[in-house]
């Protein structure tokens, strides 16, 4: 048995995990976007304990202030802090873009497994329906059912969730096509397991990564699609704070021109938060693919 010598190399056991971790940190937009999502996270979770007032407390001999050492964004039209709402309504936005990204997750990943694992007619009838479902414009779908259905937040999550789950379902059938050829699923079906073991147990574990890079995106897309809905009064409703009806104070020209602070600081959030998101969804989707550079 030959020893290493001081100068001989060490081998390292390179995981694809490890590997995954060493692309994502070279990927410098991606540890940006991370830090600041985590730091706009961090801040809007643990609002209230940062807050000096209450997100619907209203002081009408405040109304309109200007950033100040007691109001630290300033107040809006009927005295109300604009950094303990902004908080509150980041929580708001953020729940909304989550739930609703899983919503699209579940459904997606549901009919796309079940279309790519057994291909034949089931494929045909649901990428078909994914297709005619696609057809119709996505804004104008949005704006109906949210006219139809009304305004609030568990509606505003079903209607997005429900919108963005045809990308989801093509990303997981387009993975699994692939997949199902490999050796292990066609051993796994030899030793006589069934369809059901195989698609859960073996087929879906490598469909993670398509999923985990959708998940990044999607909650940007439902947070900026939260706020175009909640801007146009059929979102979140008041006196319940979200980034989205945080700006219909912008619609004003007269708090447009004059009051800054009471729509500037939701719109820098919803900036940041979308980017941080997008540079960590890219830094995701460089990582976890097999083709790219060690």
């Amino acid at each position: 048995m030959t020893a290493l010598s001081p100068s001989s190399p060490m081998r390292v056991n390179r995981t694809p995990t490890s590997m995954a971790m060493k692309r994502f940190l070279r990927h410098r937009l991606a540890v940006v976007g991370l830090v600041m999502l985590t730091l706009i996270v961090l801040l809007v979770g643990f609002g209230p304990l940062i807050a000096k007032f209450q997100p619907d407390q209203i002081d009408l001999m405040a109304r309109s202030q200007p950033p100040s050492a007691t109001h630290w964004l300033g107040t809006d039209q009927t005295g109300r802090d604009i950094f303990a709402r902004t908080l509150s309504a980041g929580r708001v936005s953020l729940l909304v873009g989550i739930l609703s990204t899983l919503i699209s997750v579940v459904v997606g990943t549901t009919l796309g497994a079940l279309a790519g694992y057994f291909g034949g007619w089931v494929d045909n009838l649901i990428m078909r329906f994914v297709d005619v479902v696609m057809t119709f414009p996505s804004i104008i779908v949005l704006l109906t059912l949210a006219a139809i259905i009304g305004p609030g937040i568990d509606k505003t999550i079903i209607i997005i969730g429900l919108l963005g789950w045809p990308l989801a379902a093509r990303l997981v059938r387009s993975k699994l096509l692939s997949v199902r050829e490999l050796d292990f699923i066609s051993a796994a079906t030899a030793l006589g397991a069934s369809d059901r073991r195989i698609l859960l147990k073996h087929a879906l574990p490598n469909v993670i990564d398509v999923l985990v890079v959708f998940v990044s995106l999607g909650v940007a897309s439902a947070i900026l699609t939260e706020a175009g809905l909640s801007f146009l009064g059929l979102g979140v409703q008041p006196p319940q704070a979200s980034w989205g009806n945080l700006l219909t104070t912008a619609r004003e020209l007269n708090v447009l021109e004059n009051y800054p602070w009471q729509w500037m600081p939701a719109g820098a959030f919803i900036v940041l938060t979308v980017l941080a998101t997008n540079f960590l969804g890219d830094g995701l989707r460089d990582a976890l693919d097999p083709k790219a550079k060690q």
